[in-house]
């Protein structure tokens, strides 16, 4: 996600790319630092709407990825690469990372990711490279069944994985790779998961080298599957008790509260230890619901609704600051193409195009959203600004106009009779309804959405009255978010499970983006994280040209012609939530990929003058933006 390099010694800083994320002096607006640290104390950060944390094992499952879930994970076992931020600029490795930077030799062929020494599991074992070639085992032999897989990418293109020595990796490639590409999207994959603890194929079983053939990993992984979807007993399961973090699991609730506390045998860098006595991340129904407790002083790190942004100056009366959340991100609605009602309709891309002309992205954002929304407008985020976005990619290819979209749906075939858009041309030619579709067949579809927040629910109402006016009937079903992920997953048209048409997760964004905004796990034919099966051969090859290429051009011509393909139906981009925080509440970074390191945080000592001091330059910082 940042500047691509083309050279063997890339060092990947990769904060000059994203100027969004680079609002002062090049670095990442960060909140208020300083004061007289009190050491301890409980903090209570409000997770979004109808976001239930469901989630513990480090290799995600298809359904099972929500940003929530990788970044409660992150915390209780260190990432081997991760997007974070260091002196204010956000690189793919840190002190709260495992692995130091990465070198490439043999024409990027080659990868050697050495690991930071003296790092311990909870129960006193050093983190070594076994425990990053039994986290390799456990996705070869699972792919199928790990939400990050996309066919061609990891572990596909590691052609066979070396331990050098207890702390030095080497994966030798397929091919020669872009160094950019490989280490903010490949290998910011790899976790370290602790082998001499939970290599066992069985609950009480042995534990030994199982996952070194594929029986014995895949039996292992069905093991830590099963104990992962036991969501009540997280709290209890000595499993998840074997961490390297700089917390661990201290509660995990079935209703999504998560409770974390120092580990005490944490053995990575001081500048990780916790300052808190304790984290509570604590779930809400709805953002009504948080926003009484907002309200009242029961959460210390929260957000109010887009809706209230008017009433900001009531809470930094009260002690808060307001801050807006801005997410590397695109917000979309996923088209099943696979749909066994909708899916002929899906497939045709002039009824995607007249939908897309139907989306006023610009009204949502101003009267829904408040203006805390930026418009999507293709598969790389508008904002922040970046090198990876193209002029055209700027310019809106598909502006709201009924007009426009009417006059698509008629040359193809559609009359509106009764308020509805139905068939009178069947047919495959260039004028008729298209493949599958019958005659006076409906235009109408069914969509899944999230629930929890009054921003998505106007929205979808927005949408389905503006559809209405072409002749398209849109029935929304609201669900909370892990419903509608579990009910959005890939199928075929002959599963049981395939009879939804549409699906929306973007409340707080659909799509949060590793340090690069590629597409291999969004729109490559049968990757895990595309959810409407969209399947386009170019589209594939264009999209492998960003993995393989360091020209910016690879990433122009993949993101020009998708957002005119429209995979899915672009909609406005929230910023990942306006936050709310005590004034005495610091060290809080707002990652623009919505990761959190709660180990910074702290409250400072009753000190008037520091805090206001503080405030007044926090605000001229967010006038300056």
């Amino acid at each position: 996600m940042r500047s691509f390099r083309s050279t063997a010694a890339a060092a990947l800083v990769l904060a000059a790319a994203l100027t969004g994320c680079t609002h002062e002096g090049g670095s990442i607006a960060m909140g208020p630092t300083g004061g007289t640290a009190a050491e301890g104390g409980t903090a209570t950060m409000a997770l979004p709407p109808a976001a239930t944390p469901n989630w513990i094992f480090p290799i995600g499952a298809p359904g099972y990825g929500a940003s929530y879930n990788y970044g409660i994970q992150t915390l209780l076992f260190m990432p081997v690469y991760d997007a974070v931020q260091l002196k204010g600029e956000l690189t793919t490795h840190g002190p709260s990372t495992l692995g130091l930077e990465p070198k490439y030799s043999d024409g990027n062929k080659t990868v050697t990711v050495p690991l930071r020494e003296g790092v311990k599991w909870s129960d006193g074992k050093p983190v070594t490279s076994r425990d990053l070639e039994f986290w390799f085992n456990l996705v070869k032999a699972n792919k199928a069944d790990w939400g990050s897989y996309s066919v061609g990418t990891m572990p596909d293109n590691v052609k066979r994985f070396e331990a050098v020595d207890d702390h030095t990796v080497r994966l030798h490639l397929d091919r020669a790779y872009n160094p950019d590409w490989f280490t903010a999207n490949q290998l910011t994959l790899m976790r370290a998961l602790p082998q001499h603890s939970w290599d066992a194929t069985t609950d009480g079983g042995g534990v030994g080298d199982h996952d070194r053939t594929t029986k014995g990993a895949k039996a292992v992984f069905a093991r830590l599957t099963r104990h992962a979807k036991s969501l009540g007993s997280y709290g209890s399961d000595p499993l998840w008790k074997t961490v390297n973090g700089p917390w661990r699991l201290a509660g995990w609730r079935d209703s999504g509260q998560v409770t974390i506390v120092p580990n005490e045998k944490f053995t990575g860098p001081d500048s990780e230890r916790p300052h808190l006595d304790k984290v509570v991340f604590k779930p809400f129904t709805t953002a009504d619901s948080e926003y009484n407790v907002l309200r009242s002083g029961g959460v210390d790190y929260g957000y109010i609704p887009p809706s209230v942004m008017a009433q900001k100056a009531k809470f930094e009366d009260k002690g808060y600051r307001v801050d807006p959340w801005e997410g590397w991100a695109a917000t979309y609605i996923v088209y099943n193409f696979n749909s066994t009602h909708a899916g002929p309709l899906m497939s045709q891309l002039y009824i995607r195009q007249a939908m897309q002309h139907l989306v006023d992205q610009k009204a949502m954002s101003d009267v829904i959203w408040q203006g805390s929304a930026t418009p999507t407008l293709g598969p790389v985020p508008v904002t922040p600004k970046s090198q990876y976005l193209s002029p055209s990619m700027a310019k809106n290819q598909y502006p709201f106009s009924v007009r426009t979209a009417r006059e698509l749906l008629s040359a193809h075939g559609w009359k509106t009779r009764d308020g509805i858009a139905r068939c009178a041309r069947p047919g495959t030619g260039d004028d008729e309804c298209g493949p599958g579709i019958e005659e006076n067949a409906p235009l109408e579809m069914t969509l899944l959405s999230q629930s929890g927040s009054t921003e998505t629910t106007n929205m979808m109402q927005e949408l389905k009255s503006s559809l209405s006016r072409a002749g398209i009937v849109l029935a929304v079903r609201q669900q909370p978010l892990n419903s509608v992920l579990g009910n959005s997953v890939p199928c075929t048209a002959k599963d049981p499970g395939c009879d939804w048409d549409m699906s929306f997760f973007g409340t707080a964004g659909s799509w949060y983006y590793p340090l690069n905004p590629s597409g291999e796990q969004l729109f490559s034919t049968g990757a895990s994280a595309n959810f409407g099966n969209y399947s386009d051969k170019k589209a594939d090859r264009i999209i492998r040209a960003v993995q393989y290429s360091p020209d910016m051009k690879a990433v122009h011509q993949y993101g020009e012609y998708l957002a005119g393909q429209l995979p899915v139906m672009w909609m406005p981009n929230p910023a990942y939530q306006v936050s709310v925080i005590r004034n005495d509440l610091r060290g809080i970074e707002q990652n623009p990929t919505v990761t959190f390191a709660p180990q910074h945080w702290y409250f400072v000592k009753n000190d008037k003058q520091h805090t206001n001091d503080a405030n007044n330059k926090h605000a001229k910082k967010g006038a300056a933006k």
